[in-house]
């Protein structure tokens, strides 16, 4: 991976980028579509209660409603 962290631009950024792939990796692990699942997480989480983000992990993530279906 050396050569696939030459832009991460720094030692922080090489870490985020860690991060970041992690989370892709254990939503797939889920069987999970980690596009769906991060587009969905990162709507939902600035408004989802604080106690209950552990609903959002991939192990325990539901999504969302559609909101047509409610119309």
């Amino acid at each position: 991976g050396r050569k696939n962290w030459l832009f991460a631009g720094s030692d922080k950024g090489g870490e985020r980028i860690a991060d970041i792939l992690t989370i892709i990796e254990t939503a797939k692990q889920h069987g999970l579509n980690p596009e769906v699942y991060l587009t969905d997480v990162l709507t939902r989480v600035q408004d989802h209660p604080t106690d209950r983000l552990e609903e959002l992990l991939p192990w325990q993530w539901a999504p969302a409603k559609d909101l047509h279906e409610a119309a």
